[in-house]
C-alpha cells in the first residue's frame, strides 16, 4: 500500500490513517518523493516546506494518544502562493514579494489545519494571478503534463499539475476569472468554486482590503482529484471567520429541487470546440443515466455577463493594478495586460457605475432561471488548451480566450457556485465540464459532478508526457 499513497485521494489517505493502515509520516514521505521525482519535469510545487515530516509525527502521535481527530488528520495538502500560509511567503508570483511571510494563516487555510490537513508545500501562479496562463519572474513556468506545448492554465495552474501529477492529493486555490476551474479542465482533475461569502477570506499582507471586482468575483475554493474530497474539503474550509465581513451563515446543504438540468453546449452561441462540445454531450448522457431530466437550451445573457466582467476588471485594472504591477510584474505579464487593456475600449467612471446596474440584471434573468433549471451543464472553457504563448501574442488572442471562457465569468460576476469534473480524453487533452448552481447550493453541483465522475471515472493521476 505505501507504494501507492501518493495515487489515493484525500478522503481515502484519512480513512486509511484514521485506521492506521498507514502513518501520516509514511503519506507525507510518499509526495515528497512524489514531488521530488515529478516536479523538476513540470515546476508545479514552487516550495517544499520544512515542517511537513515533523507534522505527521505529530499527527501519528495524536493519533496514537487516542484523542479528537479532524476529518483531515494527517493529510497533506498544497497551497498557492497568493494565499497566507505561516512560515512561507506569499509571494504573489513576484519577485518583489518572495519575502512576503504573513504573521497567521488566511481564514480557510487556518481551518483546513484545526481539520488535520498537513500543509507540504506551495504552488506555482502567474503574476498577482493576472492570467489565464502559469509562469512568472521570479518562479517560471509551470508545464501541463499531458502536453508541455499547452498552459497548463492559470492563474491556479500550480496546484491542479501537482493533483495530476499526484504530488498532492488536495491543493487550496482561488477563482477571479476562472482560476480554480480553467486549470482543472487543462489538467484533468477537480474543482469546486464556491458561492462568495461561502469560504471565508483574508490577507495580513498589503493590499489587506482589495478593489470592489476583487471583493465581488474571486473566492477561495479546494481543488482534488475526486469529488468527495472537494465536498469534504469544502466543509472543513467554510466555518466563519470575523476577518471576513462577506462570509456568510448559509447551510451546505439546501432543501431538495428536481432533478433538472439545462445543457448549454455552446453558451452564448460564440462557437465551441467540437472536442469539448463533445465532452458537453457526454457529460449531459451520463447525468440522464444518473436520473437527471437534461434539457439542451441557451443559458441567458452569457456574452453580455463576460463583457460586463471585462469592462468592470479592466476598469479596476488599469486604474488600481496596473502603476503596481509595471513596478513589479515579469515583461510577459505585463504584456498580456497591456494587451488585455487595448483589446477592447474601456469604460468611463459613468461606465462603469452603470456596468454595476446592468449585472444587477444578469442576476435577475440568472436568479429566474434557476428556477426552472436548478443546475445548468457546460463547457468550462469552449475551447480547449491554448498553446503556450497564445494569450500573449496580441489583443486579439487575449479576446479570443475571454470568449472562450465566457461561460466560467458568469460565476465570477455572479458569485455562483460550480463544480468542474473531468469526463475523459480527446486528441490526447483532457476534457471537462461544469455543472453551475444557484446561490449557496455547492450541493447540487457536487452531487451531479459527482454522478458523472461515477460513470465516467477519474483520468489523474498521471506521469508527465
Amino acid at each position: 500500500m505505501a507504494g501507492e499513497l501518493w495515487r489515493m485521494g484525500a478522503s481515502d489517505l484519512a480513512a486509511a490513517i484514521r485506521t492506521k493502515k498507514v502513518s501520516s509520516r509514511e503519506v507525507v514521505e510518499a509526495h515528497l518523493r512524489r514531488i521530488e521525482a515529478v516536479n523538476p519535469k513540470v515546476n508545479a510545487v514552487t516550495v517544499v516546506l520544512d515542517d511537513a515530516i515533523r507534522n505527521a509525527e505529530a499527527a501519528d502521535r495524536a493519533l496514537a494518544a487516542g484523542g479528537e481527530l479532524g476529518p483531515l488528520h494527517g493529510v497533506p495538502f498544497t497551497v498557492k502562493e497568493n494565499i497566507d500560509l505561516t512560515g512561507s511567503a506569499t509571494t504573489q508570483g513576484l519577485v518583489a514579494m518572495k519575502d512576503a511571510v504573513p504573521p497567521v494563516d488566511a481564514p480557510h487555510i487556518q481551518q483546513i489545519k484545526a481539520a488535520g490537513g498537513i500543509p507540504i508545500g506551495r504552488t506555482n501562479l502567474p503574476d498577482f494571478g493576472m492570467r489565464w496562463h502559469t509562469d512568472n519572474g521570479l518562479r517560471g513556468a509551470t508545464k501541463n503534463p499531458w502536453d508541455a506545448s499547452r498552459t497548463p492554465g492559470g492563474s491556479s495552474g500550480g496546484e491542479a499539475v501537482s493533483l495530476a501529477t499526484g504530488m498532492t492529493p488536495l491543493g487550496m486555490g482561488n477563482d477571479y476569472g476562472g482560476s480554480l476551474r480553467w486549470p482543472s479542465q487543462c489538467n484533468g482533475t477537480a474543482a469546486i468554486r464556491p458561492t462568495l461569502g461561502r469560504v471565508p477570506f483574508a490577507s495580513s499582507l498589503p493590499p489587506e482590503d482589495f478593489a470592489m471586482t476583487l471583493q465581488l468575483f474571486a473566492v477561495q475554493g479546494p481543488m482534488a482529484r475526486h469529488v468527495r474530497d472537494l465536498r469534504l474539503a469544502l466543509s472543513c474550509m467554510s466555518a466563519a471567520d470575523a476577518r471576513d465581513p462577506w462570509w456568510t451563515p448559509a447551510p451546505l446543504v439546501g432543501p431538495a429541487v428536481p432533478k433538472r438540468v439545462a445543457v448549454t453546449v455552446d453558451p452564448g452561441g460564440a462557437g465551441v470546440d467540437p472536442d469539448v462540445a463533445a465532452g458537453v454531450r457526454k457529460a449531459a448522457a451520463a447525468l440522464k443515466d444518473a436520473g437527471y431530466e437534461v434539457e439542451e437550451v441557451a443559458a441567458p445573457m452569457v456574452g453580455e455577463a463576460a463583457e460586463i466582467w471585462r469592462q468592470e476588471v479592466m476598469a479596476e485594472m488599469g486604474v488600481a493594478l496596473l502603476p503596481i504591477l509595471q513596478q513589479v510584474a515579469c515583461p510577459d505579464a505585463l504584456k498580456f495586460i497591456d494587451h488585455a487593456l487595448s483589446a477592447a475600449p474601456g469604460v468611463d467612471y459613468a461606465g462603469y457605475i452603470m456596468s454595476f446596474a446592468a449585472r444587477n440584471a444578469v442576476a435577475r434573468a440568472w436568479t429566474q432561471f434557476h428556477e426552472r433549471y436548478p443546475l445548468v451543464l457546460g463547457p468550462v472553457a469552449a475551447m480547449q488548451p491554448f498553446k503556450v504563448g497564445f494569450d500573449i501574442a496580441g489583443p486579439e488572442q487575449v479576446m479570443t480566450t475571454l470568449r472562450g471562457l465566457r461561460l466560467v465569468l458568469v460565476c465570477n460576476l455572479l458569485g455562483l457556485p460550480s463544480a468542474v469534473v473531468p469526463v475523459g480524453m480527446a486528441n490526447g487533452l483532457p476534457q471537462g465540464v461544469q455543472i453551475i448552481g444557484n446561490r449557496y447550493r455547492e450541493d447540487l453541483c457536487l452531487a451531479a459532478a459527482e454522478a458523472i465522475e461515477d460513470r465516467l471515472g477519474v483520468i489523474t493521476p498521471i506521469d508527465p508526457a
